[in-house]
Order: structure tokens, then C-alpha cells, then sequence
């Protein structure tokens, strides 16, 4: 007969096709179940905090709801840094984990319920007669709140017998919110009027925007009243004409293209939470600047913002778009004389910073001139976050993937790899992180070899040191002995992994990637590039914490 936790595993199988995690005493009898009665993959990971990581990337770069696994006690503890991100990055996942006995808590036990709770997580508890139905009502939580939930398995409960697996309700799938009523109606109008009467007016789109499907529409918009467009990092691409596009905004932007958005008259963001790094710590527009906003949040997200529509980014979109077809708009010159892409532009850097290390602008120039087109950049949290964010373009927001930047943790980098590579499996996954949060990732290493393989890419920025803490602190005068990191040696570490490392000390040295991106990803192996950088070359975002720390 079926167990309880094979219930679990049926009824999840039937909304998801994949699971990462690690396997321990808690969820033993889950996996059995999912591996013996599902066709739902499973992808073992070498840390709690990894099985996480994967699942939110496989949901970032493929959509749809994750789902991960950890046994009870430590092996949940150690999931929880994982899980608070996915929480500040809403992101719809699932968590099956084993949990205390009915009979009360063991000595290894932990409340989790209240640390679940505390990063912001519900947790759903099965018992035997309600397991499928439970499990419907955790999937159904995420999906609907954007939002990761805690299905827990009771250890006494997880091999008992439950009878046949019930067909439980589906889900309800969440609508999209549309607003209602005379006051949005109002606001819409203004919006449209706004952009109808604009002389330089602006399009900036966050990745709310993308997941909403408003690219095409917002494309239309911007045509009709010739306004340039930007993004978010995390919403880089939703945009149809990059002709027009100012590329990323905040601390990541070229300053030509922020000048051209301090330019703006009237700015309507979509989908885009206006957080201190889009918004270069309030510096972004200008004090004239007509400033709207289109979002989920119960109310405006930022002080700048005059006017305010709740609503699903593609829905109030279309209706603007609508309102605006029965204006008389007539467009003006900005967007022509703009030169919207050599606005763009990045600082190329030297070949070598001041004190003989590889300049890390050139650096990443030179890398993203070789990369593949057809690829999916996942980043860890970290000074370097910069040097990606710049001077690697992708084509669209499921291919940057950002796990850690929500909950401004690092060490999510290497776990990161396996979920983004099953979720585009014909993509080249490259993986940027810093040897900081590299040597925390580093047993994940492991995982991103073995599932990536030759389709797999890690640049380690390595500068032997916590480089925000130096440029931060360190520039202060605070004691830097306990921001340094010894000189590692990742490419022999990535060997050992069954990888290949190259220590790159050189632009010259990035010839062996160019070679790689030229053979068969059948036939190469995973590899990793060692880049001895320099920490003295302070990426533009990072200047901007440190003028407004100061």
C-alpha cells in the first residue's frame, strides 16, 4: 500500500518535473517514492543550502514552481540562507522535509515551523489522512503568493500505510490582478496623458514585467510615444527593440545612459521594485521628473514615484496602451538623437591594474566578447557582481540569474549551476562568482561538474579577499586582516572536481576559452577560469555604496 510520503510524492509529481536536494533519514521514504512511482527527475546536490539554490535557478531560467528536499534537524538549518532568498526573490517553491515525530521533539530536533516563519516561509504539515490534499494546499500557497513554502513530513508519519493515492483538487492557479474602480481608471488616464504630452519619456521594466508577458505590449508603447526604454538587472531584455534601449539601470548602467534617464520628463516603471540600486540610492531621475509606477506591492515602493497603479504589469500596460490609441500623440526627437547604444557603452579598463594584476573591466570585456550567444549567466552575491552585470548582455531576464543579490548573501554561486543547466538544457551555463563566496559554494562545485558538464562555465574573480568589506570598511580604516582570503588556487581545486582550471593572469590566457566555445560542448569538459584580479579597480555600484556610507 502507499505510504504517506508516497501520497506527497504523487500528488507533487503532478506540478512539477523536478527535485533537488539531499538525500537523509527525513525524506528517505519521500525519494523512494518519487524515484520508484514518479517520472519526476531528481538531481542530488552535496549541501542542504544547494538543493535550494537549484530549485530557485531551475524556476528563474524555466518558470513554473520548484520544488527541493532536505531531511529534518541540520539538514534543514542549513537550508535556511537558501530559503530566505527565495522568499525576498519570490520565488513559488516547494521544500518537502522531514520533520519532528508526532510524540514530540527529539533531542536533534528543532522548532522549524518557527524558523520557516522567521524567513518569511509557511509551513504545511501532512498527516495520514490529508497528505495529498495538504501537499495541494502548500503548491497552492506558492503559486498564489509567489512565494516558498515548507511541506513537512512528521518522521513517525512518513512510512505509514495511507490507502490509495486520492485525486485531489487541483490548485487554483492565480489570476492576474487587474485594477477596478474610478480611481485606477483615473490613474491610467494620467499615465497615458503623461506619456501623450512627454518630450523625453522613459520605459523602465523590472522583471515583474517579464513574468507578466508585457514585453510586446510595452514594445507598443514606447513606439507610439517614441520613449527610450531601460531595465532592471533582473529584467534585462524584455524590451523588442534594443535599438532604443538604454540597457541596465542603477549602479549597473553606463553613465551615458543614465544621463539619458536623468533627462527623462515622465518615467512609468513596470514590474520593478525601485529598490536603492535601481534607483542609484534616490539619484536615478531627476527632482522634475514625472515618475509612475505599475506594480503587485500594496502601494507605492519609493518616495519618487507620483502616481501609482496596482495591477498585473501586462494587464494595466495593455490599457494604457489602449488609452493612449485614442489620444493624439505626437512623438519627439529624443529618441532619434539619443544614440541610445553608444550610450550603453562600458569603460574598456587597461590590460593590468596599478599594482600588476589583471584589470577586471578588460577582463570581463574580453570574456564577454567570447562567450557564447546562447547562454545563461548565474551569478553569486559579491563585489564582482558588477563586472557580469555589465559586460555580459543576455537576451532576456531568465537568463541572468541572481541567486543571492534578494537576501544580499554570497556562497549561492556554485549550486546554482545544475538548476539554470536543466532548465536550458541546450544553453551554455556560465557561473560568475568571487573566491569568498566560491570557498562557502565550494562542495556544489561537485554538482555544477557533474550535471553542467562541457555546457558548464565558472569565472572566479579571484582577488584574495572580501573585496566589499575592503572597498568598504578597508577604505575607512578598519583592520583589513580579517577581509583577506590566502591566494587560492581554484583551477587546481576544479581539477580535483574533474574539471578543467586555468589560472588567468593575462588577457592572453583567455585564448583557452576561446578555444572552448569552438569545440562541441560533448567534447570538452566542464572549465573553470582562475582570474587573478585586481581588487584596487572598484566596480561603479560599489562607488556608489561608498559615497552614500560615507
Amino acid at each position: 500500500m502507499p505510504t504517506v510520503s508516497a501520497h506527497v510524492a504523487a500528488t507533487l509529481a503532478r506540478h512539477i518535473d523536478h527535485v533537488f536536494g539531499v538525500m537523509g533519514n527525513g525524506n528517505a521514504y519521500f525519494l523512494d517514492a518519487l524515484e520508484r512511482s514518479t517520472d519526476v527527475g531528481f538531481t542530488a546536490v552535496r549541501h542542504e543550502a544547494g538543493g535550494v539554490v537549484a530549485a530557485d535557478a531551475y524556476h528563474r531560467a524555466g518558470g513554473g514552481l520548484a520544488a527541493a528536499t532536505s531531511t529534518y534537524g541540520a539538514g534543514f538549518t542549513n537550508t535556511l540562507t537558501a530559503l530566505a532568498e527565495a522568499v525576498q526573490a519570490h520565488v513559488p517553491l516547494v521544500l518537502v522535509v522531514g520533520d519532528e515525530p508526532t510524540s514530540g521533539p527529539r533531542p536533534w530536533d528543532v522548532d522549524q515551523i518557527a524558523l520557516a516563519s522567521a524567513v518569511g516561509a509557511r509551513t504545511y504539515t501532512v498527516g495520514r489522512a490529508d497528505a495529498a490534499a495538504t501537499t495541494v494546499i502548500a503548491i497552492e500557497h506558492a503559486l498564489t503568493y509567489r512565494v516558498p513554502t515548507v511541506l513537512a513530513i512528521p518522521y513517525d508519519v512518513a512510512a505509514l500505510e495511507a490507502g490509495p493515492v486520492p485525486d485531489a483538487p487541483e490548485p487554483r492557479a492565480p489570476v492576474a490582478l487587474a485594477p477596478r474602480g474610478p480611481f485606477a481608471e483615473r490613474a491610467i488616464a494620467d499615465i497615458a496623458v503623461a506619456l501623450a504630452g512627454a518630450q523625453r519619456p522613459l520605459l523602465l521594466a523590472g522583471r515583474g514585467a517579464w513574468l507578466a508577458g508585457a514585453g510586446p505590449v510595452l514594445g507598443e508603447i514606447a513606439d507610439a510615444t517614441g520613449a527610450l526604454t531601460a531595465s532592471t538587472a533582473l529584467g534585462r531584455g524584455v524590451f523588442p527593440r534594443s535599438e532604443f534601449d538604454l540597457g541596465v539601470t542603477g549602479g549597473f548602467g553606463a553613465d551615458g545612459a543614465m544621463d539619458l534617464i536623468g533627462a527623462a520628463d515622465v518615467a512609468v516603471v513596470f514590474g520593478a521594485s525601485l529598490n536603492q540600486f535601481t534607483m542609484r540610492f534616490g539619484a536615478l531621475f531627476a527632482p522634475g521628473t514625472r515618475v509612475f509606477q505599475v506594480d503587485l506591492a500594496p502601494a507605492a515602493t519609493h518616495p519618487h514615484v507620483g502616481g501609482y497603479v496596482r495591477g498585473d504589469a501586462g494587464v494595466v500596460a495593455r490599457q494604457i496602451a489602449d488609452a493612449l490609441s485614442q489620444l493624439e500623440v505626437h512623438p519627439g526627437a529624443w529618441r532619434d538623437s539619443a544614440e541610445a547604444a553608444s550610450a550603453r557603452s562600458y569603460e574598456p579598463g587597461d590590460d593590468f591594474a596599478a599594482d600588476g594584476r589583471l584589470d577586471p573591466r578588460s577582463a570581463a570585456a574580453r570574456i564577454g566578447e567570447l562567450l557564447p550567444a546562447d547562454r545563461v549567466v548565474v551569478s553569486d552575491g559579491g563585489h564582482f557582481i558588477g563586472w557580469a552585470n555589465m559586460y555580459w548582455p543576455v537576451a532576456s531576464p531568465d537568463r541572468m540569474v541572481m541567486v543571492g543579490t534578494a537576501f544580499q548573501s554570497i556562497g549561492l554561486g556554485f549550486a546554482s549551476v545544475p538548476g539554470a543547466a536543466l532548465a536550458k538544457p541546450d544553453a551554455t551555463i556560465v557561473l560568475t562568482t568571487g573566491d569568498g563566496g566560491g570557498l562557502m559554494a565550494l562542495a556544489d562545485l561537485e554538482s555544477a561538474v557533474r550535471v553542467a558538464g562541457g555546457r558548464g562555465l565558472a569565472v572566479v574573480w579571484n582577488d584574495a579577499a572580501y573585496g566589499a568589506e575592503v572597498n568598504l570598511y578597508g577604505l575607512r580604516g578598519l583592520a583589513q586582516e580579517p577581509m583577506l582570503i590566502p591566494q587560492v588556487d581554484f583551477a587546481g581545486v576544479a581539477r580535483g572536481f574533474g574539471a578543467e582550471g586555468v589560472v588567468v593572469t593575462s588577457l592572453g590566457d583567455l585564448d583557452r576559452l576561446a578555444e572552448w566555445v569552438r569545440t562541441p560542448a560533448s567534447d570538452r569538459p566542464f572549465l573553470l577560469l582562475d582570474l587573478r584580479i585586481s581588487g584596487g579597480v572598484i566596480a561603479p555600484y560599489q562607488q556608489e555604496i561608498i559615497r552614500v556610507n560615507s
